[in-house]
């Protein structure tokens, strides 16, 4: 039996059965990524004595015959902006780069709970920001179908981690995209909750109302069993909601809603794989209009690098993280910004520091934060005549290794047809349904809020 191409499911039955134990799965995964990750480059860093520990935790309950979760002695990965506690946690930056986690966050508080077993932290664009993992301060992740190509990004790790077998399963974030646009990359399940669902307490905050800590799997079945273990209210986030007192009602024939907007152009390399998946299963299709659609990019690059702009005014190097000394104390903050963050980090904070400044307040963030609201009342109006929303996870499979780096608009418009979800709060998942010479394509499904069951239901028809 080859232990690092198990699942979830597949690996907690061998467990019970004594098959194998937790120690002897998670050394499997230590000698794998030993042996294959210096090329992948998926994680920053292991914590194989956690891990081992946790293991062992695990196979001494079996002994016990106690009852264990699914999640019992699951070898998983974790993008290195969530925190674990005692485990450095540096969001692929120079800022944070010896920065030791001092708590949990809640997903990993639950996670542990269940007896995950944490093998490290794994590689992502700094501080979230961006779409192939290149802005990594340490490192490039590749993917592992194809050397020369990104994994995407912002959780390239995650998701390479994943598909190389690296880890079973990998808990990460997603602010306009960063899980499902790898997932579909990588060839694997990438699942975005809705804003709210999960906990985002010790998640390092990049925008804070359009973060979401999501999970990649490799089955959908695996993304529920996770879902459920890591969702529901938390007191440490405001924003977190009690998924026991949402009303869902029973949906009959499920109807799919297929909007114009996502099959118009031509210029999208995997539009003709996702129209054949969305027709092959006998889901009723409705064809409707998200006509705002076409400002959703430009009002995520003003709300998201505004908010990213405020969030980040905290690495200050005097309280945490890195710090360089100036001549005085406006010297040391510069000195400290210019050389902690990277060339994207700090375009996006200019971005943000511009939109959010006297004059342009009013015609740059507060006009997207109306579009925004046209953005959310298109999705609610498609609601009322449909269950869940198909569209393209990407436009097109996954690029060359330094082909868009030096072209930012590009590699903005990678994240077309994820943004408008966060702008939203909704959830979705991406899902592989076929590919284009040999590399994989995504099909997105889109829900309402908190009806993450309709969406893994019909995603359960595709991986």
């Amino acid at each position: 039996m080859d232990l690092n191409k198990l699942d979830i499911k597949r690996a907690s039955v061998g467990l019970k059965n004594r098959d194998f134990s937790s120690l002897e799965l998670t050394e499997a995964f230590f000698a794998k990524i030993e042996q294959e990750d210096q090329k992948i480059n998926s994680f920053l860093f292991t914590t194989k004595d956690l891990a081992l520990r946790q293991a062992k935790k695990v196979d001494a309950r079996i002994a016990k015959r106690e009852k264990l979760s699914a999640l019992a002695g699951i070898p998983m990965s974790v993008k290195d902006n969530i925190l674990v506690r005692g485990e450095k946690n540096t969001c692929g930056s120079k800022m944070l780069k010896n920065y030791i986690a001092p708590y949990d966050a809640t997903a990993i508080v639950r996670l542990k709970k269940e007896g995950a077993v944490i093998l490290g932290k794994t590689n992502l664009d700094e501080f979230a920001m961006g779409s192939s993992t290149e802005n990594s301060a340490f490192k490039t992740t590749k993917n592992p179908l194809d050397l020369t190509r990104v994994p995407g990004g912002s959780s390239g790790g995650p998701a390479a981690s994943v598909a190389a077998d690296l880890a079973i399963y990998s808990l990460c974030s997603d602010t306009g995209g960063s899980i499902r646009q790898p997932a579909s990359f990588c060839g694997v399940v990438g699942f975005k909750p809705t804003y709210g669902a999960v906990s985002r307490y010790g998640l390092v905050a990049f925008a804070s109302s359009l973060d979401q800590i999501g999970t990649i799997t490799k089955t959908v079945a695996d993304a529920e069993i996770v879902f459920k273990a890591i969702s529901g209210i938390d007191p440490n986030d405001s924003t977190s909601v009690d998924l026991a007192k949402i009303e869902r009602k029973k949906n009959g024939k499920i109807k799919m809603g297929v909007p114009k907007e996502y099959f118009s152009s031509d210029d999208y390399q995997t539009k003709e794989i996702v129209k054949k998946a969305i027709t092959e299963k006998g889901f009723e299709l409705v064809d409707i209009s998200l006509p705002n659609t076409k400002y959703a990019l430009a009002v995520y690059y003003i709300i998201m690098p505004s908010e990213a702009s405020s969030n980040l005014s905290r690495f200050d190097g005097i309280k945490y993280g890195l710090h360089v000394a100036g001549d005085d104390l406006l010297g040391s903050y510069l000195k400290t910004k210019g050389t902690g963050f990277g060339d994207e980090v700090k375009r996006r904070i200019m971005l943000g520091t511009y939109s959010l400044s006297a004059g342009y307040y009013d015609a740059y963030y507060l006009q997207a934060q109306k579009v925004r609201n046209l953005i959310k009342q298109d999705f609610a109006k498609a609601f009322e005549k449909v269950d869940a929303i198909f569209a393209p996870t990407t436009p097109t499979v996954a690029f060359k290794i330094g082909e868009k780096a030096d072209d930012p608009l590009a590699m903005y418009l990678e994240d077309i047809f994820t943004v408008s979800v966060n702008l939203a709060g909704l959830p979705a998942i991406s899902v592989p349904v076929g590919n284009i010479d040999n590399l994989p394509v995504g099909l997105q499904i889109i829900g309402k809020h908190f009806r993450e069951d309709v969406i893994l239901k019909i995603a359960k028809n595709y991986a």
